[in-house]
């Protein structure tokens, strides 16, 4: 279980593996009924693990080096995650590829009657004002979720189905420390703790890439990893999801960090870490609970 959303035992047993967890469960290898496919093991999968230290920032740096090279230079995978991106070539006025950030989309409709329109209008918010553009088609890629909302011309059935998964919410903090002694001292680098407000936390995976290098000794700053699946006990699936949502929304970031230091000083405080001394940053992300909408239009 993750807090106290059920969890498919032969998903733990895929997702976690006994180094982890306790109590082997000795399933077959084999896909199970039911089983997310994340989770079905894959002999090829385990020989080989890729990971930017930055996640899947680095994805999105290079497709968008893709569509406006000029945005984010250099020309491989390897040193595009220390480039420095140009946020001025982004949204130029010449280019036939645009990236507007900061402009959240609130409607899309067709020209005239779906069945026979040429063409779409898509609404977005800048700067405190509604703007309109209009091309020939429109991709909405965002959490289907929402889509019914800015798309009133969908079938009924279809905004049914839109809204019918609800996302598991995941609160993911992320701790810069001075240094990791503490994790030295210990002898971990992953720690599971159920009963806390963070399930658990570990060292951030060391990666070196390019011209960016890992952390290499005990007495170098380090990233924490920490994940947080806040869920309601006793009702059904989805509405713990929902439940889970509301709280990560309306928690303060004040209140997250007060957590994470005392969830750190209990863990780690045996191996003589201070919370005070040793945190130099603490982000937040909440994942589920904003809604993001990226459009792409076609204007041929």
């Amino acid at each position: 279980m993750l807090d106290s959303t059920p969890f498919p035992a032969q998903d733990a047993w895929a997702a976690y593996r006994p180094s982890r967890f306790p109590g082997p469960l000795n399933l077959s290898p084999e896909p199970g009924p039911g089983q997310n496919r994340d989770a079905i093991r894959s002999a090829e999968a385990d020989q080989y693990f890729f990971h930017f230290p930055d996640g899947n920032a680095s994805i999105a740096r290079l497709l968008v080096r893709k569509l406006i090279p000029d945005a984010i230079p250099g020309t491989t995978v390897h040193d595009v995650v220390t480039a420095r991106a140009n946020y001025a070539k982004l949204d130029e006025s010449g280019s036939n590829i645009k990236i507007r950030l900061n402009s959240p989309v609130v409607r899309v409709k067709h020209q005239g009657a779906a069945a026979t329109a040429k063409g779409v209008e898509v609404a977005y918010v800048r700067g405190g004002k509604v703007h309109t553009v209009r091309a020939k088609n429109c991709v909405l890629a965002c959490w289907h979720v929402v889509i019914p909302y800015i798309c009133e011309e969908l079938p009924e059935k279809q905004k049914d189905a839109l809204s019918s998964a609800a996302k598991v919410p995941l609160l993911y903090s992320n701790v810069v420390l001075n240094n990791w002694t503490s994790f030295k001292k210990l002898g971990t680098h992953y720690v599971a703790s159920p009963g806390c407000y963070h399930t658990n936390l570990m060292l951030d995976l060391p990666v070196s890439i390019g011209d960016y290098r890992c952390s290499q000794k005990p007495e170098d700053p380090v990233v924490i990893h920490m994940t947080k699946t806040p869920c309601k006990p006793g009702l059904p699936a989805r509405d713990q999801h929902v439940m889970g949502r509301v709280q990560i929304y309306s928690t303060q970031f004040e209140t997250i960090e007060r957590k994470i230091r005392d969830q750190m000083a209990r863990i780690l405080g045996p191996g003589g870490f201070e919370p005070a001394r040793d945190i130099a940053a603490i982000t937040v992300n909440r994942l589920a609970s904003r809604l993001r909408l990226r459009i792409q239009l076609s204007l041929g």
